[in-house]
């Protein structure tokens, strides 16, 4: 059997954490358009017939602001330390500029094999394409480049392989049954605030954070905790419809999940500060 850890590096926003998805055959990480949508180090586990592929989705490359901001990026750099690879994982849409060239003088000095995936080629034009992927391999000395659609599936299945191969014999390290190695308690909470981030806009998604405080038979109940009261506001909305629209698109995934049918009870609960205070961080698990 073939077993081994890959970690996922890029940019902010390259597409990563839709990319993990993909590979591992379902929802691992939450996804949005905004940066800093993953903030942990998140294990999403491809399970095949003779190989398990655990894939670190990781919170883009930054430059630290705050005590979230700098754990962000403490969890990006062990990450690093035992890995049989890494995927780089570029924009197909953007330009490849000094922010992927970073993160390469990083992936390219580990001594590991690295795997470039142009994201995002659905509906460009092959030229373009083939001058990303020009441009892309320039950046160090890889192992493969593949041009794939994580959003439609197109390449997923070669890049896997690609990855599958470059992993050594070894030893089952998660359960079959199991895709993600965070709690169910942090799904929950995560699957909350993917809903809150595209539900609100400007400052208001960086301040955002959920805690599930209680998972009974039948209910669960979570906090979404904010640092002001003008984003409390925001985030209830008038006549509390933001927080009861984050609970509608929430509730189907979190009863896919546990597996039977929940009432889901949020709340909004300003905690200044929350992510400068290293105790709050912890309770948190960042």
């Amino acid at each position: 059997m073939r077993s081994g850890f890959v970690a996922v590096a890029g940019r902010p926003n390259v597409g990563k954490s839709t990319l993990v998805n993909a590979l591992c055959g379902g929802k691992v990480a939450i996804v949005s358009d905004k940066p800093q949508t993953t903030r942990r180090r998140i294990f999403g586990i491809a399970n095949g017939d003779d190989y398990q592929l655990i894939l670190a989705d990781l919170p883009g490359f930054q430059r630290p602001l705050d005590a979230l901001t700098e754990r962000m990026q403490h969890t990006v750099d062990i990450a690093f330390e035992e890995v049989e690879a890494v995927l780089f994982v570029l924009s197909a849409r953007e330009r490849i500029g000094a922010g992927d060239r970073f993160i390469a003088s990083r992936v390219f000095g580990l001594g590991v094999p690295v795997v470039i995936a142009l994201n995002k080629v659905d509906r460009l034009k092959a030229g373009h394409v083939a001058q990303q992927m020009e441009t892309g391999a320039r950046l160090g000395n890889f192992h493969a480049l593949h041009p794939v659609s994580a959003k439609t599936g197109d390449g997923v299945a070669e890049l896997r392989d690609e990855l599958l191969g470059l992993l050594p014999e070894g030893p089952l390290y998660f359960p079959l049954e199991q895709r993600t190695d965070l709690s169910v308690e942090l799904q929950l909470a995560e699957l909350v605030r993917e809903k809150a981030l595209w539900l609100t806009r400007d400052e208001v998604p960086h301040a955002i954070s959920v805690e599930v405080e209680e998972i009974e038979e039948k209910v669960v109940r979570a906090s979404i905790l904010v640092e002001t009261e003008s984003q409390k506001q925001i985030v209830v909305g008038k006549g509390g419809a933001l927080v009861k629209e984050i609970g509608t698109r929430a509730r189907p995934e979190i009863e896919a999940l546990v597996g039977h049918p929940v009432f889901l009870e949020l709340k909004v609960k300003v905690r200044p500060r929350w992510r400068r205070d290293a105790a709050t961080l912890e309770r948190l698990g960042l």
